[in-house]
């Protein structure tokens, strides 16, 4: 058997490499370990938004509604049901038989309390949009619950049945005091152990190393998430790739994602793993300082801008690197999402076209600029390859997700790769509106844009909204603020002892999972 230069070694040499398996890994002991490469240091969903955090919350965490991931229905969680009052009013119903990790009732003062809460900007959600559409909740009686909404929002139920779960009445008040805490936000909600309602709770967490989730006995029959089936799931963070699969070979990990394209080929030929690919909602795209967060810079110039888009061969990178199941985008949304359009100006891949523009805006010699990325380094570096074919020289600046994170908000980081997973919300409000309507995240701060863009979350037309949508992406198209790259599609690596199936929301569901 041939393998190439990806540090995989045959299975008997990696057994003697890796000695013996570690506890907690297999059928046998009802444990599913997972591992992936990002450190976590809080599992709270309103106060992480890494995506290692919404698989965690999912499991651990319950919505009023549930998304079904086939149909994409609503369909009843913690409500029962629910009612539109008008444009801007929700009421929902709730279970009677349910309760928190604690042992402490689910009622309508948990929902009322959480809604509250998180809208309060002084208690300093990471992620506002998945929660400023929201104005209060108010109790109606024991088991029923209004939400008030700011203004009409067309994707309210996205929401409710995504990125925002119900933690019991008080859960937050005794959060400790934030170390040298400056602003508003004096106290470190996102220290305070998550307690919910759902299949799994936490049991242990240590930051940086792993999260270990076990069973809740006590979850109530009948629900869309249903009981699950295995014991416990324990997530432990692996740096090294290489490391990663021969933890996989000698049973210490079950499942893996992420996986290269040549690994998960070599993999599957040696056959003793389930090797799948399947499409998911995150993008891959490069954004530019455009508006100057971070000082003078080149990418201030449109023709630079559009020179970036040049230069790249999206359509090599996602057919050669993602595979099969990935494609080039060209729009700053995910093609599923509702108001997505791919009917936007287009940059072929042109090196010469983008050599001129970059002599037209002054830098015939190029320039050189940081260039920051944090997720899969090899996407990164072929990239850095065709910006360097075109004069545009780079320093890669690695850095893990959360200390990346505030350098994109002040703009010390002018160039840079990131993705963006919507939080799995298949509406263009969850990733357009995000980075384009003059928040922290925003690098073009451009008004029209954010004209249009406000005009479609706030009507509840398709029509309307798929119009602004459309005018809001020619816009940020025209004016090159983004290069979109390509959706993910993950190689998922796995036990033959476990029977698992993805789904094209980047969310593994974890409580669904059986042994064989």
């Amino acid at each position: 058997m041939k393998f190439r230069m990806l540090g995989i070694l045959p299975l008997a040499a990696v057994a003697l490499t890796m000695g013996a398996t570690p506890a907690f890994a297999d059928k046998a002991s009802d444990t599913l370990v997972w591992a992936t490469d990002r450190e976590q240091d809080t599992v709270d969903p309103y106060y992480n938004n890494m995506r290692i955090a919404v698989i965690i919350g999912r499991a651990m965490c319950d919505n009023l509604l549930f998304r079904n991931t086939k149909t994409f229905a609503y369909e009843p969680l913690l409500a029962k049901s629910f009612e539109w009052i008008d444009d801007v009013t929700m009421d929902f119903v709730l279970r009677e038989d349910v309760v928190f990790h604690n042992g402490k009732k689910f009622k309508a003062e948990d929902v009322a309390y959480t809604v509250n809460f998180v809208v309060n900007p002084d208690h300093g959600v990471i992620v506002k949009n998945n929660v400023g559409w929201m104005k209060s909740a108010e109790v109606l009686s024991e088991y029923k619950v209004r939400i008030h909404l700011k203004k009409p929002f067309p994707a309210a139920l996205e929401f409710v049945s995504g990125p925002n779960p119900i933690m019991p009445k008080d859960h937050w008040a005794n959060a400790p005091e934030r170390a040298g805490g400056e602003g508003k936000v004096k106290r470190d909600y996102g220290a305070v152990s998550p307690v919910c309602t759902g299949p799994y709770k936490l049991k242990e967490m240590v930051a940086g190393e792993s999260v270990l989730l076990e069973r809740n006995e006590n979850y109530f029959s009948g629900g869309p998430k249903g009981k699950p089936a295995i014991k416990n799931i324990l997530m432990r963070t692996i740096n090294d790739p290489e490391t990663q699969i021969a933890e996989l070979l000698t049973g210490g990990v079950d499942w893996l994602w992420d996986v290269t394209k040549d690994k998960a080929e070599d993999l599957t030929a040696m056959g003793a793993m389930q090797v799948v690919q399947a499409p998911t909602m995150r993008v891959s795209y490069l954004a530019m300082d455009a508006v100057g967060k971070g000082g003078k810079n080149p990418f201030q110039d449109v023709r630079v801008r559009r020179a970036m888009n040049h230069a790249v061969d999206k359509d090599a990178l996602a057919k050669n690197l993602v595979g099969g199941a990935s494609y080039a985008i060209h729009s700053a949304c995910y093609p599923s999402q509702f108001g997505c359009t791919q009917d936007v100006p287009k940059y072929e891949y042109d090196p010469v076209k983008a050599k001129k523009l970059l002599a037209e805006a002054g830098y015939a010699d190029g320039f050189t600029i940081d260039y920051y990325g944090y997720r899969q380094r090899e996407y990164s570096e072929a990239i850095i390859g065709y910006l360097k074919a075109v004069g545009i020289k780079t320093n890669l600046k690695w850095l893990q997700y959360r200390a990346l994170r505030p350098k994109t908000w002040d703009g010390s980081a002018q160039l840079v790769n990131l993705t963006w997973g919507s939080y799995s919300v298949n509406d263009v409000s969850a990733i357009t509106s995000h980075f384009f309507k003059h928040g922290k995240d925003d690098y073009a701060h451009d008004p029209d844009a954010k004209k249009w863009l406000d005009i479609g979350d706030g009507s509840t037309d398709p029509a309307v909204r798929k119009d602004a949508y459309q005018k809001a992406l020619t816009i940020i198209a025209d004016k090159a603020y983004w290069v979109p790259l390509f959706p993910y599609a993950k190689f998922y690596v796995f036990s033959k002892e476990l029977n698992f199936t993805p789904t094209p929301d980047e969310i593994p569901r974890f409580f669904y999972a059986k042994w064989n």
